[in-house]
């Protein structure tokens, strides 16, 4: 159970600070999560403090490749909080 970074990902550290874990390192040509170390935030928070705070939309993924910000999520959080 780990999350990982994709090439969307802009190196912008808004992730780095919010893991519980420290799992989230610096590396090019984006950021990595550190398999051994991501526990998805389980036993910390409800969701992946790396997914919610992260400004990409798909830059975040779970072990199936899936999104935890999909294309659209960005959008419609920004309009429910309105």
């Amino acid at each position: 159970m780990a999350l990982a970074i994709v090439d969307g990902c802009i190196n912008c550290w808004a992730c780095e600070s919010v893991c519980p874990n420290n799992a989230i390192m610096a590396a090019k040509p984006h950021f990595a999560i550190v398999a051994g170390q991501c526990t998805e935030c389980v036993g910390d928070y409800q969701e992946p403090q790396c997914a919610c705070i992260c400004p990409i939309e798909g830059a975040i993924v779970d072990e199936y490749q899936l999104p935890l910000n999909p294309p659209g999520s960005l959008w419609r959080l920004a309009n429910d909080c309105l």
